[in-house]
């Protein structure tokens, strides 16, 4: 073969592969025994997901599949007193394709595999785009802190969102206290320190901690491990798999809870999350073509295919 034939189809054969494209069937998940084996494979991940397996939390989630050549990806979109929450699982490709019909609403607090980063960025603005630690506790690890912390309830919201204000973060509705787990420590009458949940869910075995926060002028004295003790204490009794997330810059709040047993699982990015399509518009356009492509209760969404290990650039 003559050199001007050899680049012909190095060209040619370049520009082909370029316009390869890829075909990801969208549909959604509604039972709930057919989504726990796609998870339980990376259980301490995909904790907060497994959490709405339960029957009460259920009716409160949305969930979407997508797979095609490369893999299959998960999407979970969750409702509770705390606002809307996002858990991503599976190939990053298949992601980008489930993501582009289904970002979910325009606020949210997402939880993202190490490896969706860039999928997350270009659908998303990220507050907090740096990895974090999912760190878990069991009965036989857990060391607990002492001091006194007390259960927080309904009629305790004022000590709450007063701690809350202090610090600068958003205000709580009572039912939050109610649905979830939260311990309090008080320094005569005022609320120091609490510690609570994001979600529980006994039936599948584990419980997220959350919402941990000590008022700025009483750090540094043990009061949030107090709180975070009491409630990992009272979670254990009925989940056996008690788990919390914390950034890795903040070392010395990942030295306490390995004080408390402790232990680093994976690492993921958990962020608020602002959608970049506002008004949603984009992605309702493309999820009337995707179902035009497709049998009925399903969607089509095609993607350029990925080359030389970049990320799909277009795609409908």
């Amino acid at each position: 073969m003559m050199l001007t034939d050899r680049l012909k189809a190095t060209i040619f054969g370049a520009k082909a592969a370029a316009k390869q494209r890829t075909e990801y069937v969208i549909e959604r998940l509604t039972d709930p025994e057919a989504i726990r084996p796609l998870l339980e494979g990376q259980r301490a991940y995909a904790a907060y997901a497994l959490a709405y397996l339960e029957p009460r939390l259920f009716p409160y989630s949305e969930w979407w599949q997508a797979h095609g050549p490369q893999g299959q990806a998960i999407v979970a979109h969750t409702r509770s007193g705390l606002g809307p929450a996002l858990v991503t699982i599976g190939d990053p490709q298949a992601l980008d394709a489930l993501i582009r019909l289904h970002p979910g609403p325009r606020f949210t607090f997402a939880t993202f595999q190490l490896d969706h980063l860039d999928v997350a960025q270009r659908h998303f603005v990220l507050s907090r785009p740096e990895p974090s630690l999912r760190m878990s506790v069991s009965a036989e690890t857990f060391r607990p802190a002492q001091g006194t912390a007390r259960r927080l309830r309904r009629q305790d919201i004022g000590a709450v969102n007063a701690l809350q204000r202090a610090d600068g973060f958003a205000f709580y509705s009572a039912a939050v206290l109610d649905e979830g787990v939260y311990h309090g420590v008080f320094v005569g009458r005022t609320l120091v320190a609490m510690a609570g949940t994001h979600v529980v869910a006994p039936s599948q075995g584990l419980a997220l901690v959350g919402n941990v926060m000590t008022h700025s002028r009483y750090r540094g004295q043990g009061y949030g491990s107090i709180a975070t003790s009491a409630v990992t204490a009272e979670l254990l009794k009925t989940c056996p798999d008690v788990l919390l997330t914390v950034s890795t810059k903040n070392q010395a709040a990942i030295r306490i809870y390995e004080r408390l047993g402790y232990r680093e699982k994976c690492r993921l990015i958990e962020s608020g999350a602002r959608r970049k399509d506002m008004l949603g518009v984009a992605a309702l356009l493309r999820r009337v073509l995707a179902r035009c492509r497709a049998e009925a209760g399903k969607e089509v969404v095609v993607l350029d295919q990925q080359t030389e290990g970049k990320a799909p650039e277009g795609g409908q």
